[in-house]
C-alpha cells in the first residue's frame, strides 16, 4: 500500500487540492495526517479538511489542535490517538499532541500521560504514526535543542516498530533509518511539504520535491 503523508497544515486551505493531487499523481491508496490540521482551532475545521480529502484517511490531531478535534476527526477519517487498526497485512497505532513545552499549546501532555496512553497499542513491527517525534530522531528544533518525547523514544526501543512517522517539528524533516526502523517527518505541509510511506513486506518512505510537486495556494 501507498500511503501520502502530510502534516502540521495549520488551516492552510490550498493544501486540500495539492494534497489531492499528489495523491493521484502518485497512486496513493490513502491519506496519513499527522496532526497540527488545525492552527488552534476550531476543531471543526479537522472535519472539513478531512472531508475533502479524496481517500480514506488515518489522523492524529497535533499539538494546536484542541481537545474537540479527535471527534471532528472521527466523522470523516480514522483516528488513532490511542488505537491501532489493521491495515492491509499491517498494524497502524499512533497518539496525538506533544510533550509539555514551554509554548503551552492546547494538547500537550506530561511524558508520564504519554508512557502511560501508548503502551497498551505498541507491537513490534507496526506503523506507528505520532504528532510529536521520539526524542532524537527528526526532533532538532531552530533553538538547537532536541524536542521530542522521551515516553515516545523509550517504547520505540523497547517494541520495535518498523516506522515511526511523525511531525511537529518543522524544520527537522528528514528520514533516517537506524537499527531496522525508518524515522519520517515529511515536513510542514503548510509549506508544500509532503511524504510518501510504501508498505508492504518492508516499508520505505520517499520525500516528495516541494519545487516540483508545486506549494499550495490559500491563507
Amino acid at each position: 500500500m501507498k500511503f501520502l503523508v502530510l502534516s502540521d497544515i495549520h488551516c492552510r486551505e490550498g493544501v486540500i487540492d495539492w494534497a489531492n493531487d499528489l495523491a493521484i499523481r502518485h497512486q496513493a491508496d490513502g491519506f496519513l495526517v499527522l496532526g497540527d490540521i488545525t492552527h488552534f482551532g476550531p476543531a471543526s475545521w479537522a472535519d472539513e479538511f478531512l472531508s475533502k480529502l479524496n481517500g480514506p484517511s488515518y489522523a492524529v490531531p497535533g499539538n494546536c489542535d484542541p481537545y474537540g478535534t479527535i471527534e471532528e476527526i472521527q466523522k470523516h477519517a480514522i483516528c488513532l490517538h490511542g488505537k491501532k487498526v489493521r491495515i492491509g497485512e499491517r498494524m497502524f497505532g499512533g497518539w496525538g499532541g506533544a510533550n509539555t513545552s514551554i509554548f503551552n499549546t492546547p494538547f500537550e501532555m506530561p511524558e508520564e500521560e504519554i508512557l502511560k496512553g501508548l503502551r497498551p497499542i505498541m507491537e513490534r513491527d507496526m506503523v506507528l504514526i505520532t504528532h510529536c517525534p521520539p526524542y532524537s530522531f527528526n526532533d532538532f528544533t531552530v533553538a538547537r535543542r532536541h524536542a521530542g518525547s522521551i515516553a515516545i523514544h523509550t517504547l520505540v526501543d523497547e517494541f520495535r516498530p518498523s516506522a515511526v512517522i511523525s511531525g511537529h517539528i518543522h524544520e527537522a524533516r528528514g528520514i533516517i533509518e537506524e537499527n531496522g526502523i525508518l524515522y519520517m517527518n515529511p515536513g510542514a505541509a503548510k509549506n508544500g511539504l509532503s511524504a510518501i510511506l510504501e508498505v508492504d513486506s518492508g516499508v520505505r518512505g520517499i520525500l516528495l520535491d516541494p519545487v516540483s510537486e508545486h506549494l499550495p495556494g490559500g491563507s
